[in-house]
């Protein structure tokens, strides 16, 4: 049942051997995909590609990079689109003060207005969030955010703030960066938190795990994250690929 969470193989990046990739993917044991959007051109080419291939699934959504431009006809769009039974959540959407390509009160209007479309449709939200621990959290709180659920997205984040998030009826996602050296906060987070609340994904084509830094990302690798899993958790990667798949298949109501 492994699954990776997120992935953005409508990027440029794939558009000359994506079935090259989807080959990969089947032969690494990949069951499933979702294709994650970003803005609404990349929602629009996720939904196609969910619609062309079984094994992938959609999130559409604004990331806060582009909050700026969610108006109205994007957010019709955007409801458009989360209709198709393809769909499975709403995202990425969320805060990045880190780069601030749009202005943070934007961000968070968006933010919030996505929630409630996903509130409105009974679909989970897909979290990006960067260098805006506290104001995702307390966004959260206030809309109410986890009463369909969502998945914090590479989480990145302390210990305390994962529990937090999981009483409001988060996942945590980990990608990439579970493998680095340097991730002894990440590490200890997915070391002591409920195996029933993990994800693994590659955010590809972003964020290669260990050793594999430096090249393209892909959804086949995403058993590199199982594997690291694995052995912070002392399981059988065998085991991790089906507990997280389990709860993938969960938080986004896939049941084929």
């Amino acid at each position: 049942m492994l699954i990776d969470s997120h992935a953005h193989l409508q990027d440029e990046a794939f558009a000359e051997d994506l079935e090259q990739v989807l080959q990969r993917a089947d032969e690494a044991g990949l069951e499933k995909i979702i294709c994650i959007g970003y803005d609404y051109e990349s929602s629009c080419n996720a939904v196609k590609l969910a619609r062309k291939y079984p094994q992938i699934y959609a999130a559409v959504g604004v990331h806060p990079h582009d909050a700026q431009t969610l108006n109205g006809d994007i957010m019709a769009g955007l409801y458009d689109l989360a209709r198709d039974p393809r769909v499975v959540a709403i995202g990425e959407i969320g805060l990045d003060f880190y780069r601030n390509l749009s202005p943070q009160e934007l961000q968070e209007k968006a933010f919030i207005e996505q929630i409630k479309l996903a509130q409105e449709l009974y679909k989970p939200i897909v979290i990006h969030d960067r260098d805006a621990h506290q104001e995702v959290l307390d966004i959260i709180k206030k809309e109410k955010a986890g009463r369909s659920e969502g998945i914090m997205h590479c989480y990145s984040g302390h210990l305390p703030l994962a529990i937090e998030l999981m009483q409001q009826g988060f996942y945590l996602s980990f990608a990439g960066p579970l493998t680095y050296k340097n991730a002894k906060k990440t590490v200890e987070v997915a070391a002591k938190i409920p195996l029933e609340r993990i994800l693994i994904e590659t955010d590809c084509p972003y964020l290669s795990p260990e050793p594999l830094r430096g090249k393209r990302n892909e959804p086949a690798h995403v058993s590199y994250i199982a594997g690291k899993l694995a052995e912070i958790r002392h399981k059988d990667p065998d085991e991790i690929a089906y507990l997280t798949g389990h709860n993938t298949r969960r938080v986004f109501r896939i049941n084929d």
